[in-house]
Protein backbone atom coordinates (compact mmCIF):
# COMPACT_ATOMS: atom_id res chain seq x y z
CA UNK A 1 0.00 0.00 0.00
CA UNK A 2 2.86 2.37 0.75
CA UNK A 3 4.45 2.30 -2.49
CA UNK A 4 1.43 2.39 -4.31
CA UNK A 5 0.85 5.57 -2.08
CA UNK A 6 4.32 6.96 -2.86
CA UNK A 7 3.68 6.10 -6.60
CA UNK A 8 0.68 8.35 -6.63
CA UNK A 9 2.26 11.31 -5.26
CA UNK A 10 4.75 10.88 -8.08
CA UNK A 11 2.28 11.09 -10.54
CA UNK A 12 0.46 13.68 -8.95
CA UNK A 13 3.66 16.29 -8.63
CA UNK A 14 4.21 15.67 -12.30
CA UNK A 15 0.90 16.40 -13.20
CA UNK A 16 0.81 19.29 -11.20
CA UNK A 17 4.15 20.74 -12.66
CA UNK A 18 3.24 19.99 -16.33
CA UNK A 19 -0.58 19.61 -16.58
CA UNK A 20 -1.89 22.63 -13.87
CA UNK A 21 1.36 24.32 -13.99
CA UNK A 22 1.15 24.96 -10.80
CA UNK A 23 4.40 26.66 -9.25
CA UNK A 24 7.09 23.56 -8.82
CA UNK A 25 8.07 24.67 -5.35
CA UNK A 26 4.41 24.75 -4.41
CA UNK A 27 3.64 21.54 -5.93
CA UNK A 28 6.46 19.86 -4.04
CA UNK A 29 5.13 21.00 -0.66
CA UNK A 30 1.50 20.10 -1.71
CA UNK A 31 3.09 16.80 -2.44
CA UNK A 32 5.15 16.30 0.16
CA UNK A 33 2.25 17.28 2.62
CA UNK A 34 0.04 14.85 1.41
CA UNK A 35 2.17 11.67 1.09
CA UNK A 36 3.22 12.26 4.85
CA UNK A 37 -0.75 12.39 5.55
CA UNK A 38 -1.42 9.51 3.54
CA UNK A 39 1.70 7.34 4.77
CA UNK A 40 0.32 7.56 8.47
CA UNK A 41 2.85 9.81 9.98
CA UNK A 42 1.59 11.38 12.77
CA UNK A 43 0.54 15.46 12.57
CA UNK A 44 2.70 16.45 15.08
CA UNK A 45 6.05 15.56 13.22
CA UNK A 46 5.30 16.83 10.09
CA UNK A 47 6.20 20.00 10.38
CA UNK A 48 9.23 18.82 11.86
CA UNK A 49 10.36 16.46 8.86
CA UNK A 50 9.43 19.18 6.76
CA UNK A 51 11.58 21.61 8.43
CA UNK A 52 14.37 18.44 9.01
CA UNK A 53 14.09 17.46 4.83
CA UNK A 54 14.73 21.77 3.97
CA UNK A 55 17.05 22.53 6.08
CA UNK A 56 19.43 19.48 5.65
CA UNK A 57 19.63 19.95 2.12
CA UNK A 58 19.97 23.86 1.75
CA UNK A 59 22.01 23.68 4.97
CA UNK A 60 24.97 23.04 2.99
CA UNK A 61 24.26 24.01 -0.16
CA UNK A 62 23.01 27.45 -0.25
CA UNK A 63 26.55 28.81 0.34
CA UNK A 64 27.99 27.11 -2.66
CA UNK A 65 25.07 27.93 -4.92
CA UNK A 66 24.82 31.71 -4.21
CA UNK A 67 28.25 31.88 -4.50
CA UNK A 68 28.64 29.73 -7.96
CA UNK A 69 26.05 32.03 -9.30
CA UNK A 70 27.53 35.43 -8.63
CA UNK A 71 30.72 34.07 -10.04
CA UNK A 72 28.91 32.77 -13.07
CA UNK A 73 27.25 36.38 -13.37
CA UNK A 74 30.33 38.35 -12.70
CA UNK A 75 32.10 35.82 -15.48
CA UNK A 76 29.22 37.08 -17.98
CA UNK A 77 29.66 40.60 -17.62
CA UNK A 78 33.23 41.41 -16.63
CA UNK A 79 33.45 39.65 -20.83
CA UNK A 80 35.76 36.73 -19.45
CA UNK A 81 33.72 34.26 -21.34
CA UNK A 82 33.18 36.35 -24.62
CA UNK A 83 37.76 36.50 -24.05
CA UNK A 84 37.80 32.99 -23.98
CA UNK A 85 35.55 32.45 -26.83
CA UNK A 86 37.73 35.32 -28.77
CA UNK A 87 41.07 33.60 -28.14
CA UNK A 88 40.07 29.88 -29.27
CA UNK A 89 37.79 30.56 -32.01
CA UNK A 90 41.53 32.88 -33.54
CA UNK A 91 43.50 29.99 -32.27
CA UNK A 92 41.52 26.94 -33.76
CA UNK A 93 40.16 28.86 -37.14
CA UNK A 94 37.59 28.12 -39.06
CA UNK A 95 38.15 24.18 -40.10
CA UNK A 96 38.28 23.60 -35.90
CA UNK A 97 35.84 26.14 -35.22
CA UNK A 98 33.68 23.59 -33.41
CA UNK A 99 36.10 22.38 -31.18
CA UNK A 100 36.87 25.94 -30.13
CA UNK A 101 33.24 26.61 -29.24
CA UNK A 102 32.76 23.33 -27.17
CA UNK A 103 36.17 23.96 -25.13
CA UNK A 104 34.64 27.23 -24.24
CA UNK A 105 31.47 25.79 -23.11
CA UNK A 106 33.57 23.77 -21.36
CA UNK A 107 35.61 26.22 -19.12
CA UNK A 108 32.77 28.58 -18.92
CA UNK A 109 30.19 26.02 -18.68
CA UNK A 110 32.08 25.80 -14.56
CA UNK A 111 31.03 28.58 -13.31
CA UNK A 112 28.07 29.94 -15.72
CA UNK A 113 24.51 28.42 -15.03
CA UNK A 114 23.12 26.81 -18.08
CA UNK A 115 20.52 29.51 -18.25
CA UNK A 116 23.14 32.50 -17.87
CA UNK A 117 25.25 30.93 -20.50
CA UNK A 118 22.83 30.07 -23.36
CA UNK A 119 21.85 33.82 -22.92
CA UNK A 120 25.62 34.60 -22.85
CA UNK A 121 26.80 32.99 -25.43
CA UNK A 122 23.94 32.90 -28.09
CA UNK A 123 25.21 36.31 -29.11
CA UNK A 124 28.90 34.72 -29.75
CA UNK A 125 27.69 31.85 -31.70
CA UNK A 126 25.79 34.22 -34.21
CA UNK A 127 28.87 36.07 -34.76
CA UNK A 128 31.15 33.46 -35.07
CA UNK A 129 28.67 31.74 -37.36
CA UNK A 130 28.60 35.04 -39.25
CA UNK A 131 31.90 35.97 -40.00
CA UNK A 132 33.12 32.11 -40.91
CA UNK A 133 29.78 32.29 -43.01
CA UNK A 134 29.23 28.65 -41.49
CA UNK A 135 25.33 26.74 -40.85
CA UNK A 136 24.10 28.23 -37.50
CA UNK A 137 23.78 24.83 -35.97
CA UNK A 138 26.87 23.24 -36.68
CA UNK A 139 28.67 26.52 -34.74
CA UNK A 140 26.61 26.24 -31.74
CA UNK A 141 25.39 23.06 -30.79
CA UNK A 142 28.68 21.75 -30.09
CA UNK A 143 29.52 24.58 -27.52
CA UNK A 144 25.37 24.26 -25.84
CA UNK A 145 26.01 20.47 -25.61
CA UNK A 146 29.12 21.40 -23.45
CA UNK A 147 27.06 23.85 -21.36
CA UNK A 148 24.51 20.84 -20.85
CA UNK A 149 27.03 18.47 -19.78
CA UNK A 150 28.52 20.52 -17.05
CA UNK A 151 24.66 21.73 -16.03
CA UNK A 152 23.76 17.93 -15.25
CA UNK A 153 27.84 16.16 -14.03
CA UNK A 154 29.86 19.24 -12.65
CA UNK A 155 28.92 20.65 -9.47
CA UNK A 156 28.58 23.31 -8.28
CA UNK A 157 25.52 23.56 -10.58
CA UNK A 158 22.25 23.06 -8.74
CA UNK A 159 21.18 19.68 -9.31
CA UNK A 160 24.85 17.70 -9.02
CA UNK A 161 25.37 19.56 -5.96
CA UNK A 162 22.31 18.97 -4.50
CA UNK A 163 22.64 15.16 -5.16
CA UNK A 164 25.92 15.42 -3.86
CA UNK A 165 24.67 16.59 -0.28
CA UNK A 166 21.72 14.03 -0.82
CA UNK A 167 23.93 10.98 -1.73
CA UNK A 168 26.37 12.05 0.79
CA UNK A 169 28.97 12.16 -1.93
CA UNK A 170 32.62 13.59 -1.90
CA UNK A 171 32.24 16.57 -3.55
CA UNK A 172 36.27 16.84 -5.14
CA UNK A 173 35.84 13.43 -6.43
CA UNK A 174 32.02 13.67 -7.89
CA UNK A 175 33.74 16.82 -9.91
CA UNK A 176 36.86 15.10 -11.04
CA UNK A 177 35.03 12.03 -12.02
CA UNK A 178 32.01 14.35 -13.62
CA UNK A 179 35.24 16.23 -15.86
CA UNK A 180 36.46 12.43 -17.21
CA UNK A 181 32.77 11.76 -18.50
CA UNK A 182 32.06 15.25 -19.70
CA UNK A 183 35.37 15.01 -22.29
CA UNK A 184 33.72 12.03 -24.13
CA UNK A 185 30.24 12.80 -23.72
CA UNK A 186 31.42 16.71 -24.92
CA UNK A 187 33.13 15.66 -28.18
CA UNK A 188 30.59 13.05 -29.31
CA UNK A 189 27.74 14.94 -28.90
CA UNK A 190 29.21 18.15 -29.51
CA UNK A 191 32.09 18.28 -32.53
CA UNK A 192 31.39 14.96 -33.99
CA UNK A 193 27.63 15.02 -33.77
CA UNK A 194 27.76 18.57 -34.85
CA UNK A 195 29.84 17.45 -38.06
CA UNK A 196 26.58 15.40 -39.44
CA UNK A 197 24.22 18.81 -39.65
CA UNK A 198 26.01 21.00 -41.52
CA UNK A 199 23.36 20.26 -43.89
CA UNK A 200 20.55 21.66 -41.57
CA UNK A 201 18.85 24.62 -42.50
CA UNK A 202 18.00 27.38 -40.04
CA UNK A 203 15.66 30.09 -40.45
CA UNK A 204 16.63 32.14 -37.77
CA UNK A 205 14.53 35.74 -38.07
CA UNK A 206 16.51 37.01 -34.81
CA UNK A 207 18.82 39.57 -35.81
CA UNK A 208 20.67 39.48 -32.50
CA UNK A 209 22.47 42.49 -31.54
CA UNK A 210 26.12 41.50 -30.86
CA UNK A 211 26.37 43.06 -27.84
CA UNK A 212 30.22 42.39 -26.90
CA UNK A 213 32.59 44.81 -25.45
CA UNK A 214 35.62 45.79 -27.09
CA UNK A 215 38.52 44.28 -27.13
CA UNK A 216 39.79 46.95 -24.09
CA UNK A 217 37.73 46.39 -22.25
CA UNK A 218 37.75 42.88 -21.80
CA UNK A 219 39.93 41.23 -19.39
CA UNK A 220 43.06 39.02 -20.19
CA UNK A 221 42.81 35.49 -21.13
CA UNK A 222 44.96 34.53 -17.95
CA UNK A 223 42.77 36.55 -15.57
CA UNK A 224 39.53 35.25 -17.87
CA UNK A 225 40.39 31.43 -17.56
CA UNK A 226 41.92 31.18 -14.13
CA UNK A 227 39.09 33.24 -12.97
CA UNK A 228 36.48 31.00 -14.26
CA UNK A 229 38.41 28.01 -12.82
CA UNK A 230 39.45 29.53 -9.51
CA UNK A 231 36.95 27.21 -7.24
CA UNK A 232 38.17 24.03 -9.05
CA UNK A 233 42.25 25.53 -9.02
CA UNK A 234 41.43 25.98 -5.08
CA UNK A 235 40.47 22.79 -4.10
CA UNK A 236 42.34 20.57 -6.46
CA UNK A 237 45.69 22.48 -4.86
CA UNK A 238 44.67 22.35 -1.48
CA UNK A 239 44.11 18.60 -1.57
CA UNK A 240 47.47 17.91 -3.09
CA UNK A 241 48.90 19.87 -0.84
CA UNK A 242 46.80 18.04 2.16
CA UNK A 243 48.83 14.78 0.76
CA UNK A 244 51.93 16.28 0.45
CA UNK A 245 51.76 17.62 3.74
CA UNK A 246 49.96 15.24 5.55
CA UNK A 247 52.60 14.93 8.29
CA UNK A 248 52.22 18.71 9.66
CA UNK A 249 49.23 18.72 10.91
CA UNK A 250 49.77 22.81 11.08
CA UNK A 251 49.84 22.91 7.43
CA UNK A 252 47.30 19.81 6.55
CA UNK A 253 44.83 21.39 8.31
CA UNK A 254 45.11 25.15 6.71
CA UNK A 255 45.16 22.75 2.99
CA UNK A 256 41.66 21.27 4.60
CA UNK A 257 40.06 24.68 5.53
CA UNK A 258 41.36 26.70 2.61
CA UNK A 259 40.17 22.90 0.41
CA UNK A 260 36.11 23.39 1.73
CA UNK A 261 34.10 24.56 -0.90
CA UNK A 262 32.38 26.87 0.51
CA UNK A 263 35.91 28.61 2.58
CA UNK A 264 37.03 27.66 -1.54
CA UNK A 265 34.16 29.94 -3.01
CA UNK A 266 34.45 32.85 -0.32
CA UNK A 267 37.93 33.00 -1.40
CA UNK A 268 36.73 32.68 -5.28
CA UNK A 269 34.20 35.64 -4.64
CA UNK A 270 36.87 37.88 -3.00
CA UNK A 271 39.35 37.18 -5.88
CA UNK A 272 37.15 37.98 -8.76
CA UNK A 273 35.54 40.84 -7.34
CA UNK A 274 38.99 42.25 -7.64
CA UNK A 275 40.16 40.23 -10.52
CA UNK A 276 37.38 40.89 -12.51
CA UNK A 277 35.78 43.68 -10.88
CA UNK A 278 37.78 46.33 -9.34
CA UNK A 279 40.55 45.55 -11.67
CA UNK A 280 38.65 45.81 -14.72
CA UNK A 281 37.45 49.68 -13.71
CA UNK A 282 33.95 48.67 -12.22
CA UNK A 283 33.21 50.10 -8.88
CA UNK A 284 32.60 47.80 -5.70
CA UNK A 285 28.59 48.62 -5.86
CA UNK A 286 28.65 48.16 -9.61
CA UNK A 287 30.25 44.19 -8.96
CA UNK A 288 27.62 44.25 -5.47
CA UNK A 289 24.61 45.34 -8.05
CA UNK A 290 25.82 42.01 -10.38
CA UNK A 291 25.58 39.64 -7.45
CA UNK A 292 22.08 40.87 -6.50
CA UNK A 293 21.27 40.05 -9.65
CA UNK A 294 22.67 36.55 -9.54
CA UNK A 295 20.55 35.82 -6.36
CA UNK A 296 17.62 37.49 -7.48
CA UNK A 297 17.90 34.55 -10.24
CA UNK A 298 18.56 31.51 -8.46
CA UNK A 299 16.14 32.28 -5.63
CA UNK A 300 13.32 30.16 -6.67
CA UNK A 301 16.03 27.07 -7.66
CA UNK A 302 17.12 27.19 -4.00
CA UNK A 303 13.45 26.57 -2.89
CA UNK A 304 12.68 23.59 -5.36
CA UNK A 305 16.43 21.88 -4.34
CA UNK A 306 14.60 22.45 -0.65
CA UNK A 307 11.35 21.51 -1.10
CA UNK A 308 12.81 18.41 -2.78
CA UNK A 309 14.78 17.51 0.09
CA UNK A 310 11.48 17.66 2.15
CA UNK A 311 9.85 15.24 -0.30
CA UNK A 312 13.02 12.77 0.34
CA UNK A 313 12.56 13.70 4.23
CA UNK A 314 9.13 12.31 3.84
CA UNK A 315 9.77 8.92 2.64
CA UNK A 316 12.50 8.34 4.84
CA UNK A 317 10.64 9.16 8.20
CA UNK A 318 7.74 7.17 7.08
CA UNK A 319 10.06 4.17 6.65
CA UNK A 320 8.48 3.54 2.53
CA UNK A 321 12.02 4.52 1.66
CA UNK A 322 12.74 0.72 3.18
CA UNK A 323 10.16 -0.85 1.17
CA UNK A 324 10.99 0.68 -1.94
CA UNK A 325 14.52 -0.61 -1.56
CA UNK A 326 13.53 -3.96 -1.04
CA UNK A 327 11.22 -3.37 -4.12
CA UNK A 328 14.08 -1.55 -6.57
CA UNK A 329 16.88 -4.31 -4.83
CA UNK A 330 14.86 -7.19 -6.71
CA UNK A 331 14.58 -5.90 -10.04
CA UNK A 332 17.26 -7.29 -12.35
CA UNK A 333 19.32 -4.34 -13.22
CA UNK A 334 23.05 -2.91 -11.60
CA UNK A 335 21.91 -0.19 -9.41
CA UNK A 336 23.68 2.63 -11.76
CA UNK A 337 21.43 1.57 -14.09
CA UNK A 338 18.47 1.65 -12.65
CA UNK A 339 19.06 5.12 -10.97
CA UNK A 340 19.88 6.40 -14.42
CA UNK A 341 16.21 4.58 -15.67
CA UNK A 342 14.17 6.27 -13.36
CA UNK A 343 15.85 9.68 -14.16
CA UNK A 344 15.63 9.50 -17.56
CA UNK A 345 11.58 8.46 -17.07
CA UNK A 346 11.30 11.36 -15.31
CA UNK A 347 12.95 13.98 -16.99
CA UNK A 348 10.69 12.68 -20.49
CA UNK A 349 7.43 13.14 -18.05
CA UNK A 350 8.83 16.60 -16.30
CA UNK A 351 10.89 18.55 -18.96
CA UNK A 352 13.19 19.55 -15.90
CA UNK A 353 16.61 18.27 -15.67
CA UNK A 354 17.03 19.91 -12.24
CA UNK A 355 13.57 18.95 -11.08
CA UNK A 356 13.98 15.73 -12.63
CA UNK A 357 17.45 14.74 -11.29
CA UNK A 358 15.91 16.06 -7.79
CA UNK A 359 12.86 14.11 -7.92
CA UNK A 360 14.52 10.47 -8.51
CA UNK A 361 16.95 11.37 -5.38
CA UNK A 362 14.00 10.84 -3.04
CA UNK A 363 13.44 7.82 -4.58
CA UNK A 364 16.89 6.09 -5.59
CA UNK A 365 18.14 7.36 -2.65
CA UNK A 366 17.01 3.93 -0.60
CA UNK A 367 18.11 1.95 -2.98
CA UNK A 368 21.75 3.81 -2.36
CA UNK A 369 21.85 3.11 1.20
CA UNK A 370 21.16 -0.97 0.60
CA UNK A 371 24.14 -1.58 -2.06
CA UNK A 372 27.81 -1.11 -2.49
CA UNK A 373 27.36 2.08 -5.14
CA UNK A 374 29.41 4.40 -4.87
CA UNK A 375 27.95 7.77 -3.43
CA UNK A 376 29.57 10.05 -6.35
CA UNK A 377 28.57 7.67 -9.04
CA UNK A 378 25.08 7.39 -8.55
CA UNK A 379 25.35 11.49 -8.67
CA UNK A 380 26.80 11.13 -11.73
CA UNK A 381 24.18 8.57 -12.83
CA UNK A 382 21.36 10.36 -11.63
CA UNK A 383 22.50 13.35 -12.98
CA UNK A 384 23.03 11.69 -16.98
CA UNK A 385 19.47 10.76 -16.45
CA UNK A 386 18.12 14.31 -16.17
CA UNK A 387 19.84 15.42 -19.37
CA UNK A 388 17.55 12.78 -21.36
CA UNK A 389 15.83 13.52 -24.67
CA UNK A 390 14.75 17.15 -24.08
CA UNK A 391 11.31 17.48 -25.56
CA UNK A 392 8.61 19.52 -25.58
CA UNK A 393 7.99 20.09 -22.09
CA UNK A 394 11.54 21.41 -21.51
CA UNK A 395 12.00 25.24 -21.99
CA UNK A 396 15.83 24.74 -23.31
CA UNK A 397 14.23 23.02 -26.29
CA UNK A 398 11.49 25.70 -27.08
CA UNK A 399 14.69 28.20 -26.70
CA UNK A 400 17.02 26.24 -28.83
CA UNK A 401 14.34 26.27 -31.59
CA UNK A 402 13.31 29.36 -31.71
CA UNK A 403 16.84 30.61 -31.51
CA UNK A 404 17.88 29.20 -34.11
CA UNK A 405 14.78 29.32 -36.26
CA UNK A 406 14.29 25.38 -37.03
CA UNK A 407 11.18 23.29 -37.54
CA UNK A 408 10.31 20.89 -34.75
CA UNK A 409 11.14 17.98 -36.92
CA UNK A 410 14.99 19.50 -37.39
CA UNK A 411 14.67 20.45 -33.26
CA UNK A 412 14.52 16.56 -32.69
CA UNK A 413 17.43 15.53 -34.56
CA UNK A 414 19.43 18.47 -33.45
CA UNK A 415 18.84 19.45 -29.75
CA UNK A 416 16.58 16.39 -28.75
CA UNK A 417 19.22 14.30 -30.35
CA UNK A 418 22.37 15.83 -28.89
CA UNK A 419 20.69 15.43 -25.13
CA UNK A 420 20.23 11.99 -25.45
CA UNK A 421 23.97 11.38 -26.33
CA UNK A 422 24.82 13.24 -23.86
CA UNK A 423 23.07 11.15 -21.46
CA UNK A 424 23.50 7.79 -22.86
CA UNK A 425 27.11 8.51 -23.06
CA UNK A 426 27.52 9.37 -19.64
CA UNK A 427 25.94 6.31 -18.47
CA UNK A 428 28.55 4.47 -19.95
CA UNK A 429 31.07 6.50 -18.96
CA UNK A 430 29.60 6.07 -15.01
CA UNK A 431 29.68 2.26 -15.55
CA UNK A 432 32.93 2.45 -16.87
CA UNK A 433 34.54 4.34 -14.11
CA UNK A 434 32.38 1.76 -11.97
CA UNK A 435 34.50 -1.23 -13.10
CA UNK A 436 37.56 0.11 -13.05
CA UNK A 437 37.91 1.98 -9.17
Amino acid sequence: MAILILFLCIVTLILLITWAKVNTFLAFLLVSTMAALLLGMPMNHIAQSVNKGLGDTLGSLVIIIVLGAMLGKLVAVSGAAQKIASVLKNQFGPKYVTWAMSLTGFIVGIPLFYNVGFVLLIPIIFSVAYNYKLPLVYVGLPMLASLSVMHGFVPPHPSPMALVVQFHADLTKTFLYGVIIAIPAIVIAGPLFASTLKGLKSNSVLSLPVSQLNDKELPGIGNAITSSLLPFLIIALTALASKIFGQNIALKNTADFLGDPNIAMILTIVIATYSLGILMGKRLTEVMAIYADAVKEIAMILLIIGSAGILKQIFIDTGVSTQLANILQGISLPPLVLAWLITAILRLCLGSATIAGLTAAGIVYPLMLHSNVDPCLMVLSVGAGSLFCSHVNDVSFWLFKEYFGLSMKDTFRSWSLMETLVSVIGLFGVLAINMIV
